[in-house]
């Protein structure tokens, strides 16, 4: 994608696709966008996404699991609508390849960045017409959590220091709680590259975290996506510095009510349901929980086609 805007090298986005020899004709695609500390591996997903006729495609993010290449400073972006730039590029070659509509999905971060990015498309008059039809978001991050001195002091200094030094380390600690619960070699059931998925996270920077800030400020402000949208959260949140079983059962990275009382800023028809007993990715969730997202799931894109705010 051209020469990093931040100063790392060249810009690279890796799309990937899901091409089982026996799934069957698709009618929709989807378009998968993972949070920070991730990347695409939960094929899980794509194979139930598949199964329920949907051609499937994730998208990893610039500087994130397979598209991070040496020197590059893990998730950094400057500014969140740097992103625009892969997003306008996928849906394009899902386009070219399917000449289906598409759905779009985010988990956390990635949540925030298709938010921001719909609310652009759609403001431009491209929403209908590069058939975007909805927009299903995983725990996503609409607002910083932790005490409210976080939000009222915090973002100022934030948005001094990443402004002034980008790539500074915020001193915010490593605690490995949510990654524990989900990989196999811990307390989990998932296996996936924990270079690019580490237990503890990566380092938080500045720069970053500012633009993430000011998305947030822009969500805060009302977006239009111009199509319906399904949020999925857990019913509960417990912060937790060490792993226990009760990190299993709940949202140990974001606060379920800041996702609840900003989700109806989208601007259109919005379906937010907590899930019982689900972690922060509903769908790393275990079995029982995760059972009840994909039925939640699959009951909202039943009903999409007859909403008169979808955009195909």
């Amino acid at each position: 994608m051209g020469i990093d805007p931040d100063g790392e090298g060249e810009a690279i986005a890796t799309l990937v696709r899901y091409t089982p020899a026996d799934a069957p004709v698709a009618t929709q695609a989807v378009l998968f966008v993972h949070g920070f500390t991730d990347y695409f591996f939960q094929e899980h997903l794509a194979e139930h996404m598949s199964a329920q006729g949907y051609a499937f495609y994730a998208l990893d993010l610039r500087k994130c699991g397979r598209s991070r290449r040496p020197g590059q400073t893990p998730h950094y972006v400057s500014d969140l609508s740097l992103y625009d730039v892969e997003l306008d590029r996928s849906l394009r070659v899902i386009r070219e390849q399917t000449g289906l509509p598409v759905l779009m999905m985010g988990h956390s971060t990635g949540g925030l960045v298709l938010s921001l990015w719909m609310h652009r498309l759609h403001a431009a008059g491209r929403t209908r017409a590069e058939g975007v039809t909805g927009l299903v978001l995983n725990s996503p991050w609409f607002d910083l959590q932790g005490p409210s001195y976080y939000r009222s002091l915090g973002t100022p200094l934030i948005n001094t220091i990443g402004r002034l030094s980008g790539l500074a380390k915020l001193p915010l600690g490593s605690i490995s709680t949510y990654g524990e619960s989900l990989h196999h070699t811990k307390s989990g059931e998932w296996d996936y590259n924990l270079d690019w998925k580490p237990l503890a996270g990566f380092p938080v920077h500045a720069g970053w975290l500012r633009a993430v800030r000011r998305g947030h400020a822009r969500l805060h402000q009302g977006l239009d996506i111009g199509v319906p949208a399904l949020i999925l959260r857990s019913k509960v949140t417990r912060f937790m510095s060490k792993y226990g079983p009760a990190a299993d059962v709940a949202d140990v990275v974001l606060d379920v009510r800041q996702i609840q009382r900003w989700s109806g800023c989208l601007g259109t028809r919005t379906n937010i349901v907590p899930i019982e007993g689900a972690r922060h990715d509903v769908f790393l969730s275990a079995e029982r929980p995760r059972t009840r997202a994909f039925d939640e799931l699959d009951s909202w894109l039943r009903w999409l086609p007859t909403s008169p705010e979808a955009g195909a």
